[in-house]
């Protein structure tokens, strides 16, 4: 009885990023023709060794682990594979030690092969990573591998050329938008639409963001909204940043570094923000009639200076 009250206390504290983890690969909601790849990979019992790359929050993790869990049974998962987070025992000892160890290893009265899983291994040193392409090279036939990581470009060609690589690209809102509805089901979460739309902007493509910024919003706020969101997170709020762009574009220099100045200060807005933001918001074309009339007429005077500043290069 103690047993089953513990389990749903346990899954109750988890981070909502471990707590909704896919645990199969139905579960995953991108990247259909990589998922369906490994699929027939391990239909017809041929797993290469793989490589995941691209940015974070995108599935890698939990694409390989959905995979491991398909191949073994749980009471075998311990002994059949071994994960490894890369950034922290990065060294050559470890490749030599507890993966030499593992790989070379044969379970009795067991069929298939060992899993080897190197999450970050763009930050192993160039040491470890020649090391590692001789164990994989020697003992293919008892263990498979699985690198991943953010950079491909990080990892010595040699290991490329014995791995199967897939690419990972950031989430779209359509692929976010319903498992994030399925969490604030799940957890009786009060949201408005722009709240939704300011927690998949911010995230950028990276589920496991989007979900820690859900789980932090509606902690520290009875309703989840756009400024809610913002709020947390400390980024500048858009009506903020199209305040900013009208004082700088409408504004004396003295009165608008003023204004800006203060607003920085008052929120706690980092510059950075603030200048990725402002670009954003140009490139999108977000902005008012008035400031939209002043850009256009600063950008010409821009070029028109640009052209005459060229044909006065040219004369000489």
């Amino acid at each position: 009885m103690s047993s089953n009250s513990k389990t749903p206390l346990q899954k109750r504290n988890l981070p909502w990023v471990e707590k909704y983890r896919p645990q199969k690969l139905d579960d995953l909601i991108s990247h259909r023709d990589i998922l369906s790849t490994i699929q027939k990979f391990i239909n017809e019992d041929k797993l290469p060794h793989l490589l995941f790359y691209g940015p974070p929050g995108t599935g890698k993790t939990s694409t390989i682990l959905a995979c491991a869990r398909q191949l073994y049974k749980d009471k075998e998962f311990n002994s059949m594979v071994l994960e490894l987070n890369a950034s922290d025992d990065r060294g050559i000892d470890v490749v030599r030690g507890p993966i030499l160890s593992f790989a070379s290893t044969r379970t009795i009265f067991k069929k298939g092969f060992k899993l080897v899983i190197l999450d970050e291994a763009d930050a192993m040193t160039q040491d470890a990573q020649n090391a590692l392409r001789r164990v994989i090279e020697k003992f293919t036939e008892n263990t498979r591998f699985c690198l991943i990581c953010n950079y491909l470009s990080k990892i010595i060609p040699a290991l490329q050329s014995r791995c199967t690589r897939f690419r990972f690209g950031p989430l779209s809102p359509d692929q976010m938008i319903p498992r994030l509805e399925h969490v604030i089901q799940q957890e009786s979460i009060d949201i408005t639409p722009d709240g939704m739309k300011a927690i998949v902007t911010l995230s950028s493509g990276d589920m496991r963001r989007s979900l820690n910024i859900l789980q932090s919003t509606s902690m520290a706020y009875e309703k989840v909204t756009e400024e809610t969101a913002y709020n947390c997170t400390g980024h500048p709020l858009r009506s903020d940043i199209a305040n900013i762009l009208d004082w700088a574009l409408n504004k004396d220099f003295t009165t608008a570094y003023k204004q800006i100045l203060e607003l920085k200060t008052l929120k706690g807005l980092a510059l950075q923000d603030i200048l990725t933001e402002v670009h954003l918001l140009i490139h999108r074309g977000e902005i008012a009639e008035a400031c939209s009339i002043q850009l256009l007429n600063w950008c010409s005077q821009s070029c028109q200076l640009n052209v005459c500043l060229a044909l006065r290069i040219s004369q000489y």
